[in-house]
């Protein structure tokens, strides 16, 4: 007779439980040879999404992470893996995306020998995670994981965890993990860092309002208009922004603020306050000499690292929807406010003539009129940037979303995982043909895992950016336009539905069968527009 058999749990099946405990249970990857021993078997309550390169992987997470504002779990290999994913984990971070990475290694018992796919992976990705850890025994991997969920969580971005491939297997160990299950930060703001703000707001002849980034959800956005409605001043968001932090339909936005320190002077100095709330005070692109404004400066932000380097005279770190909330209630209307400056927004075109082409402001303003309210437009599009502001405008949270490192590839990948994330909220993206080809392959997951969002590429066949810049410099560009290129052939190639588009008619013939069904989708589609080039890309 033979005795029952004893099953060994390993620290693979304690990780997994850890993972289920904070609903980490759908892993981006793109896996090698070192992730295999935990990936084989994988069991039926995780759900894996593959992606064709690094960078997809991560800027799907990325987006699924910021749609659901819960962390994301991504398994990367190796050095090759790691290093693939560096620029795209570089943008999670500054887009403040909770990230748990888990990072393959070679076997932990000839690691000193430096073996074949051995990495160097510590210092890897530079600064740009919010932790690294290198568990020093197999038995501490799942505790590992456990705090880089929470550090993921509280100071949103990428966490990592390196994992050499033998340690999935080893016993776990029957002692508590080095974790917490759970973390309670505090939800309210002080009540003095608030009547100091509203004393200021009160004292203050002329105050206007900057949003940001971190301002970007359905409370924050109701507190924020009425707190603008009762100063009665304008709002403005700030320069490259990468979400939009206050409805820009609303009748006080006032426009994107200037990147460079002469205009941005020139915007905010008939204002004698500034209260910039969920961005840092201000980011620029060209530098330039001289203040950013004579104005008096507060910033609130539940970002520490935003409100440590900005140049403002008090910066407040706090939640922001119970801190706006405090703020607003603290803030009577003001009898005597002056008349905010309207928002000056570009007239939309009109049709092309017959046989004009078409331009970046005809495909924009035909989505503006045809997208609904709640559509997710994804940009990257650097060259018709400004314009996507003007013309179409984020009617809702998340309504806009881009890179904040300001690096291309970052689009198609985070629309596939922002649908992913919030499968009934119309999701689009509008890129450049030249950002498209960064993450061409993320098409291929969407195609495979029934993703229905929608690509429109605006397709001058060049990197328009790039000339411009040159242009501005006196000097000829030195490379090459690639008008050769077919965006939607490639899109074809990786099993995604495509349409080439050259003219008007056709182009709002496309988007009246598209739009109204935006919610419904279950399939991409690429939209290759043909457009020329024009604009200017500095906001």
């Amino acid at each position: 007779m033979t005795g029952p058999t004893i099953t060994t749990r390993t620290v693979r099946d304690a990780a997994f439980d850890v993972l289920r405990r904070h609903g980490l249970t759908t892993v981006f990857a793109n896996p090698g040879s070192t992730e295999v021993s935990l990936l084989a078997d994988l069991p039926e309550d995780l759900r894996f999404v593959l992606a064709l390169h690094e960078g997809s992987v991560v800027g799907a997470a990325t987006g699924w992470a910021l749609a659901r504002e819960q962390p994301a779990l991504v398994l990367l290999h190796t050095t090759a893996g790691l290093g693939n994913a560096v620029g795209a984990l570089a943008t999670a971070r500054v887009n403040r995306a909770p990230l748990v990475v888990l990072v393959g290694q070679q076997d932990r018992r000839h690691l000193a020998q430096e073996p074949f796919l051995a990495g160097r992976l510590e210092g890897l990705a530079g600064n740009y995670p919010v932790r690294v850890e290198s568990p020093v025994r197999a038995q501490d991997v799942p505790g590992a994981i456990g705090r880089a969920v929470h550090a993921a969580r509280q100071e949103r971005g990428p966490a990592l965890v390196l994992v050499p491939m033998d340690d999935w297997a080893e016993p776990e160990e029957d002692l508590p993990l080095a974790a917490p299950a759970a973390v309670r930060m505090p939800a309210a703001a002080d009540p003095r860092a608030v009547a100091e703000v509203a004393r200021l707001l009160a004292r203050a002849a002329s105050p206007v309002l900057v949003v940001g980034a971190g301002a970007d959800t359905e409370d924050t956005w109701a507190t924020l208009s009425v707190l603008a409605e009762r100063l009665d001043c304008p709002v403005w968001q700030e320069p490259f922004g990468a979400r939009a932090g206050f409805p820009q339909d609303h009748r006080l936005f006032a426009g994107h603020l200037p990147a460079d320190r002469p205009r941005l002077r020139a915007t905010l100095d008939r204002h004698d306050l500034v209260l910039c709330v969920g961005a840092p005070f201000l980011r620029q692109y060209p530098y330039a000499p001289g203040k950013l404004t004579e104005a008096r400066v507060i910033v609130v932000t539940d970002d520490p690292a935003e409100a440590h380097h900005s140049p403002a005279g008090l910066a407040v770190v706090t939640p922001l929807p119970d801190f706006c909330d405090r703020l607003v209630r603290r803030t009577p209307v003001r009898a005597t406010a002056a008349e905010p400056e309207p928002l000056r927004r570009a007239a939309r075109p009109g049709p092309p003539a017959p046989g004009e082409p078409l331009t970046p402001a005809h495909v924009l303003a035909a989505l503006a009129e045809r997208l609904p309210a709640d559509t997710v437009v994804v940009e990257e599009t650097p060259s018709s940037r400004p314009e996507l502001h003007t013309l179409l405008p984020a009617r809702a949270p998340l309504g806009f979303l881009s890179a904040a490192m300001g690096g291309l590839g970052f689009a198609l990948p985070a629309a596939v995982g922002v649908r992913m994330g919030r499968p009934r909220r119309p999701v689009v993206a509008v890129v450049g043909d030249g950002s498209s080809l960064y993450q061409i392959q993320a098409l291929w997951t969407a195609v495979h895992y029934g993703v229905g969002a929608v690509f429109v590429v605006l397709s001058n066949g060049r990197y328009a950016v790039m000339d411009k810049l040159a242009e501005q410099h006196g000097g000829k560009p030195p490379w090459p336009a690639f008008s050769e290129v077919s965006v939607a052939g490639l899109a074809e190639s990786l099993g995604c539905p495509a349409r080439r588009i050259t003219g008007y008619a056709d182009l709002c013939a496309a988007l009246d069968a598209i739009c109204p069904s935006l919610a419904d989708r279950t399939e991409p589609l690429l939209l290759d527009i043909s457009v020329t080039t024009g604009g200017t890309f500095l906001p």
